[in-house]
């Protein structure tokens, strides 16, 4: 596991995309989840279905799935809690070339952008609910609400809009 101290220090200024946060949130009893991916400069939001199956290769195969549709250029790093679900982060570096850093134990502030963006999930998925009964497409609809949502720490223009700059550029 690589610590979250040894992350390039172009990370933590946003200024270079590629580099995301993630994490899971849990649905009731602990029974189901969806995995949540927000790319640090622009907060593009990505959710990866899992639905009752939490497993490493579960959470690993669903994470790849999710990030093989963003360009290369999109894949540079993702930082994570240390989770037993990432215990195939070796694979998943392999599979998508975007290499994991993991955040100290009790510190999820060091991943405040996912943690931010979590909340703002739990707008659609509340605690206690399944969240296994969520298809793949709502997921991708409620991540486009999202992603069109303007944010003041993006100068008012929404995620969808400083991807798609990005996209354009490249």
């Amino acid at each position: 596991m690589l610590p979250i101290t040894e992350r390039p220090v172009e990370v933590e200024s946003r200024q270079i995309p590629g580099h995301w946060e993630g994490d899971l949130i849990i649905g009731a009893a602990a029974g189901s989840a969806i995995a949540t991916l927000v790319e640090r400069s622009t907060r593009y939001v990505m959710l990866a279905h899992l639905g009752r199956e939490r497993s490493a290769d579960a959470v690993r195969d669903s994470l790849i799935h999710t990030v093989q549709q963003l360009p290369a250029a999109l894949r540079s790093s993702l930082t994570w809690d240390q989770g037993a679900e990432m215990s195939e982060h070796r694979a998943f570096t392999v599979a998508t070339d975007m290499q994991v850093y993991f955040c100290e134990p009790g510190s999820p502030w060091q991943r405040g952008t996912n943690e931010n963006t979590n909340g703002l999930l739990r707008q659609y998925f509340p605690r206690r609910i399944d969240l296994s009964q969520h298809t793949a497409e709502q997921l991708r609809a409620v991540a486009d609400e999202l992603n069109d949502r303007p944010r003041k720490a993006l100068d008012w223009d929404s995620p969808t809009e400083r991807i798609a700059a990005l996209l354009n550029a490249s």
